[in-house]
């Protein structure tokens, strides 16, 4: 799609899993163009599938540097041959899939600040870094390297206090320490390390662009609280760390002005402001438009709760970053892997395959299911580590079966509730202004959100935002021309479309949970202590 007519606006990037994305929107938040190159159909020269390489231990997994960076040359150049008008861009940002890492090889940065605007950016940068395959979020082969520093810093739980979250495989932190104990000399031919977004970003600088707080917290080694690098988890990860990642910097700073390469190659004009770009999960929060209080609820293959915290209470479950919008407060992200298959699942047996079927089950049952609760669990849960299925009556005794109708209620109820007591468990507290924002193919079902808002106590939402994470960006680059920090956010997307209510709660709501959440939460501290137990 795309509109030649000039139009004063900013770009929102995304550098996701399997595509570079761009957006458009002009000054009164209307999305107005947008492209991507998708890397398996448009790249197959790198052979990537779903846009990295699975090495063959399974536990491996990478995505080529050159890869992102030709992308970048192809979406620029087809948006110029659409007689995009690049002068017309005030100000970019972007995103980038989270916790993939790009160590820059000594002398890149003289490559970056001398480009030739008659060459694409893949020909001038081909021999510009000391890994040619990046770890992305999807590498599950640093356990030794998480074990180690949680050793280093008292614990899992310790971690958690100080970087947000414990340690991961996927987090950068433990990225970093195994490609120092495993390829010592590639490490120390690095003089820079970025993320995926501040390499994004670094592009269209012609210089090392700051990790910004945001994406920062998503690596074990920022300290979410003072917003600087740990020197207990630098020290735990790799010697030299702390100068080749360089400062942090806050999620709305305008980093600098767009690279002369861009304007000579593409018209960009030379004042063009490059925003800090920030993980895509965080990105996504600012596409939603969340504020203080809000939820978002993404109702996909797996859940995932997006929360606005003031307080934060890291634990051994979830995730707590620094917030990108107002840096004041944080963001949290949980996780269900048992999803939209499970609900699928249940329907299938339950409501004859039927989605009104199972909707009708929803309408006429009562809320609280009569005390019936359920925990649905086909594949490992992670939020908790949980699977089978498990079936109690009011008298809290494990039953083998629920009539069908009570079986679907017991889902969804038990979905929502575990969703809300997890939220609570990371110092999440619905107030009086808590808006829920679902997304996702669940979110079309009435039935299902208005269960939300029961469990909840609060108004659900529908945001029809696609491409949430690339508007989002679009709106930060908004928020850092506007000063940033300076001005809410909230003030900045004023003009944004608003999502549409689609559920209230219904009356008496408040009463009933009161007196079920507890005992959910109970049982399924009974369930875990039993599965731990199994497991010994």
């Amino acid at each position: 799609m795309a509109e030649p007519a000039a139009r004063l606006g900013c770009l929102g990037w995304d550098f996701s899993t399997q595509q570079v994305k761009v957006v458009a929107v002009d000054s009164d938040l209307n999305v107005f163009y947008e492209d991507s190159v998708h890397f398996d159909r448009d790249l197959p020269e790198f052979g990537t599938q779903g846009g990295v390489h699975v090495h063959r231990d399974g536990l491996m997994v990478t995505s080529p540097v050159l890869m992102w960076v030709q992308a970048l040359d192809i979406v620029l150049e087809k948006m110029k041959a659409s007689g995009f008008d690049f002068s017309q861009i005030l100000a970019l940002s972007g995103a980038g899939q989270q916790h993939g890492s790009i160590y820059w090889k000594v002398g890149a940065s003289r490559a970056l600040t001398s480009l030739s605007p008659d060459l694409p950016l893949r020909q001038q940068l081909e021999a510009c870094f000391s890994l040619s395959a990046s770890p992305v979020w999807m590498d599950s082969s640093t356990t030794a390297q998480c074990r180690q520093l949680e050793a280093n810093t008292g614990g899992a739980q310790a971690l958690s206090c100080l970087t947000g979250s414990r340690a991961y495989e996927r987090f950068t932190g433990n990225q970093i320490a195994k490609i120092y104990q495993q390829n010592p000399e590639a490490y120390s031919q690095t003089e820079r390390i970025s993320l995926v977004s501040s390499f994004a970003a670094s592009l269209f600088l012609g210089s090392y662009s700051p990790i910004d707080y945001s994406d920062g917290s998503g690596m074990n080694l920022l300290q979410i609280h003072d917003k600087v690098w740990s020197q207990v988890c630098l020290s735990a990860c790799a010697p030299h760390l702390e100068e080749k990642l360089g400062p942090p910097a806050p999620s709305c700073s305008v980093v600098g002005a767009i690279s002369s390469y861009y304007v000579q190659r593409y018209g960009f004009h030379p004042g063009c402001k490059v925003v800090a770009f920030t993980g895509d999960n965080p990105a996504s929060l600012a596409g939603m438009q969340l504020e203080e209080g809000d939820i978002a609820v993404s109702l996909g293959t797996s859940d995932t709760l997006f929360l606005w915290l003031q307080e934060p209470m890291p634990s051994l479950e979830g995730h707590i970053f620094c917030n990108p919008v107002d840096p004041q407060h944080y963001m949290a992200l949980l996780c269900f892997k048992n999803g939209s298959l499970m609900r699928e699942r249940i329907r299938d047996e339950s409501a004859s395959c039927s989605w009104s079927e199972f909707s009708k089950a929803l309408q006429t049952t009562e809320m609280g299911n009569g005390g019936n609760l359920g925990f649905y669990f086909d594949v490992m849960e992670i939020t908790p580590e949980i699977s089978g299925r498990h079936r109690f009556n009011a008298e809290n005794c494990e039953v083998s079966a629920f009539p069908k109708d009570v079986e679907i209620r017991a889902l969804i109820e038990g979905q929502f509730m575990a969703k809300r007591i997890h939220a609570e468990g990371l110092g999440y507290r619905v107030m009086p202004k808590t808006k829920i924002l679902a997304t996702g193919g669940a979110s079309h079902n009435r039935d299902i959100l208005q269960v939300l808002a029961d469990v909840f106590g609060a108004p659900v939402y529908v945001t029809e935002t696609a491409n949430s994470a690339c508007v989002g960006s679009a709106y930060r680059a908004f928020h850092g021309l506007a000063a940033g920090a300076d001005v809410p956010f909230s003030e900045v997307v004023k003009l944004a479309p608003r999502p549409r209510l689609a559920a209230t709660p219904t009356p008496g709501a408040a009463q009933v949970y009161e007196v079920l959440l507890p005992k959910y939460a109970k049982l399924e501290q009974r369930i875990l202590s039993q599965t731990r137990e199994a497991l010994k």
